[in-house]
């Protein structure tokens, strides 16, 4: 089961929803907001002790702590509430008077609970707010956030300003974009949600966290079966300049599943590989009968890679994975290319190659990752890896998110095992979408376990790729 991700307009229809089409009123759905809160509060407390201290702001944010105020209180809990001043909800005045506690005016406590924005933040945070939340980040305090960390944008996760860093994030209702894109991944800290009975009447949302998913796409491999049951996944990767990429986008295949792998590369590499890889079928070009190609680890930029895209384009009917100087080939020479193919197209950009390959800024891109990978996947007919701290897949009409990871991915050679990797999932028969959902947060959970044993400054890509096997294990039983 995946979770949901909403953006801020769709959280806002689905609590339209939810209030004016089921008959939920929003006073409820602020009770159980802050009663929600107030249970996670109440369990940091119970281990660390002291007073409770809940900013609230003048918006319905503020109402759910002060509503958190109100249920702790109620269970013997040491509670103040620092308000900010200013023109308050109708629903956070309500609860505002409804709080009978006590006030300070100082940010302390044992545990601090940031209620001062919600998601709907569409301005840069000064004056009060950003002194209040200087003041939070710098209090030797465990910070809770409700619903987002103040300061940062629900949609593009980017700090308006300033942001509160929190050690726990409760998200209301839904994940939400924020949560996990750009700056959010660093400032939630831990992240949980909790349901309060906001229904979301849309079907199609962006997904997170794939436990059973997983396992669907690593499914048990029959007894009865041989080399030709997994497919052939074939590399066309390297150069003379960048020989390296072409061992690690080979070793990341190999441990795929895939039944065949063949490589096409710089005939001296070749002669180099062959000892440490025998299992590898070496050949000059690629071979256009195999379930899956990647193209452009490591080839280097040039007009014959492009020409030979465009020919692969025009002739295959598999799935073909451009990664690395394919795009930038592409970016150079004509994007366009790409909307005449026969073949199913993956590509696999950082933001950087995105940004050419769109003639988008990079701070653009930024601002709407889930949107420009959208569109781009929708004009070109492909589906696209857009590979950031948080990676978003999209084929147009479905989007993923894979958050799984750590910094340890931040070096070189991690987009060519990815790329490897992918190529042989594609070729043992998944479709473009699902493999690089499974490469992707394969990869991520390599790096999480490489991380756990060397650290990430000192894990390298050779570390990831030993411990593929283990993050597969990990992630389908």
């Amino acid at each position: 089961m995946t979770d949901r991700v909403l953006s801020v307009a769709q959280m806002r229809a689905a609590d339209e929803y939810t209030i004016n089409t089921l008959g939920v009123r929003s006073e409820e759905l602020m009770r159980r907001a802050g009663c929600a809160l107030a249970e996670e509060v109440f369990k940091i407390r119970s281990e660390t002790g002291g007073e409770v201290l809940i900013v609230c702001g003048t918006g319905n944010n503020g109402g759910d702590g002060f509503v958190c105020a109100r249920e702790l209180l109620n269970r013997g809990v040491p509670v103040k509430v620092y308000a900010v001043e200013g023109n308050y909800s109708a629903d956070c005045e309500r609860e505002k008077e409804r709080y009978k506690g006590a006030y300070s005016r100082d940010i302390c406590g044992a545990i601090i609970v940031d209620c001062l924005f919600g998601t709907g933040l569409a301005r840069e945070v000064v004056g009060e707010y950003a002194t209040v939340i200087n003041q939070i980040n710098s209090a030797k305090a465990v910070v809770v956030s409700a619903d987002i960390p103040s300061g940062l944008n629900g949609d593009s996760g980017l700090i308006s300003g300033v942001a509160v860093k929190a050690a726990l994030t409760v998200a209301i209702g839904e994940f939400k974009f924020g949560h996990f894109l750009n700056d959010g991944i660093d400032f939630c800290g831990k992240l949980i949600k909790r349901d309060i009975g906001i229904v979301c009447p849309e079907k199609n949302y962006a997904q997170v966290n794939y436990p059973a998913y997983m396992a669907q796409l690593f499914p048990e491999r029959r007894r009865n079966s041989h080399k030709g049951t997994y497919g052939t996944a074939q590399l066309y990767c390297g150069s003379k300049a960048y020989c390296g990429a072409a061992v690690l986008s080979a070793q990341g295949a190999l441990q795929s599943g895939c039944g065949f792998l063949k490589l096409a590369t710089d005939e001296k590499l070749k002669y180099a590989m062959v000892v440490k890889f025998p299992q590898i079928i070496y050949n000059e070009r690629p071979d256009l009968s195999a379930e899956a190609i990647v193209v452009g680890c490591g080839s280097g930029v040039s007009e014959e890679l492009y020409n030979l895209i465009k020919n692969i384009l025009d002739e295959y009917s598999g799935k073909l994975v451009l990664d690395a100087d394919a795009l930038n080939s592409l970016s150079k020479y004509g994007v366009a290319a790409l909307k005449r193919k026969k073949c199913k197209v993956i590509i696999t950009p950082h933001i950087g190659e995105f940004s050419r390959l769109t003639g988008l800024p990079v701070e653009e891109i930024l601002k709407n990752p889930v949107m420009h990978a959208k569109e781009f996947a929708e004009e070109y007919g492909v589906t696209v890896l857009l590979k950031s701290a948080t990676s978003v897949i999209t084929d147009g009409r479905r989007v993923a998110l894979n958050a799984r990871g750590t910094t340890a991915l931040a070096k070189g050679g991690s987009g060519d095992i990815l790329a490897g990797f992918l190529c042989g999932t594609l070729a043992r028969g998944l479709d473009p979408f699902e493999g690089a959902v499974a490469a992707s947060i394969s990869l991520g959970v390599a790096a999480e376990i490489a991380s756990e044993e060397k650290g990430d400054y000192c894990a390298t890509a050779q570390d990831i790729i030993k411990n593929l096997h283990f993050a597969v294990t990990r992630l389908t039983r």
